[in-house]
């Protein structure tokens, strides 16, 4: 009976936690096909849906740059990310080194820090380097964000090998680099998806930063391209909706894609 009763509120709950993220998502689109006259849309299918307004949102904020330029951003911060995260936590997860846990310690200290303490100083040491109002200004610091997650995460991994493994493939000649990319990364690739799933999806969404040290709004982020654009239409109610559509369609497209990788990872690195 108490095994039954478990089952129905984990259901229960399952069930309450998709709603919470579908109803919403289900009220955006309907949102977004609205007429523009309508200003307090309700969770209903349009008799007369009105996708022109995707067309119209994507025009009158100049979504195609500010896609492309984000998806730049996204393209080279991820796969640098991934690199540096799996070298180091391959190193911090396996070698013994002195110091190594004072130094660690000192890369999760990095996860206590916003981005709001550091953007003024981080404005003037880009501007004396010469990267004010360009892309690079966004993704070198970002990488440098992304270092202390991509770390612990890679980190947990890798201890969570069993360390026979590495003196198996030692035994059998493999020096260390080829023991990370033969033996131990083909095993890894659930963290890793899961890695850089998170990271495309925090550069993807990277507000701040583009805004304050971006002055060229074409240089920008979809998401700061997005609040200029609330900014000018914020009373066309659709005209947004359809505007946060398009900024979000490139996350979510690319989680469906991935989500078991996704979801492997999550479950993996919960169970470690």
């Amino acid at each position: 009976m108490n095994q039954k009763v478990s089952q129905l509120m984990s259901a229960a709950f399952l069930l309450l936690a998709a709603a919470s993220v579908i109803v919403p998502f289900l009220a955006l689109v309907s949102a977004a096909l609205q007429p523009a006259t309508t200003l307090s849309p309700r969770l209903e299918w349009p008799s007369d849906p009105q996708w022109g307004n995707f067309a119209e949102a994507w025009t009158s904020a100049g979504f195609g740059t500010l896609i492309a330029s984000s998806a730049f951003i996204a393209v080279v911060v991820v796969p640098i990310s991934i690199v540096l995260a799996t070298l180091a936590g391959y190193a911090m997860g396996t070698m013994r080194m002195k110091g190594k846990t004072g130094l660690f310690v000192l890369f999760i200290a990095g996860l206590t820090l916003p981005f709001e303490a550091i953007v003024i100083p981080l404005y003037f040491s880009m501007r004396d380097i010469g990267l004010i109002d360009t892309q690079w200004a966004v993704i070198l610091p970002l990488m440098g964000a992304f270092m202390p997650f991509g770390i612990f995460w890679m980190r947990t991994h890798f201890e969570s090998v069993p360390q026979e493994i590495i003196e198996a493939s030692q035994l059998d000649g493999a020096g260390r680099f080829r023991t990370l990319i033969q033996i131990l990364l083909p095993g890894a690739t659930p963290a890793v998806t899961t890695y850089g799933l998170l990271t495309f999806m925090w550069a993807w969404n990277q507000f701040l930063l583009a805004l304050i040290l971006i002055r060229d709004p074409s240089k920008r982020t979809a998401p700061s391209g997005l609040g200029t654009f609330v900014q000018q239409y914020g009373e066309n109610i659709p005209l947004l909706a359809a505007g946060t559509i398009i900024v979000i369609a490139p996350v979510v497209a690319l989680y469906l894609v991935f989500q078991r990788k996704f979801v492997a990872g999550l479950v993996q690195g919960a169970l470690k």
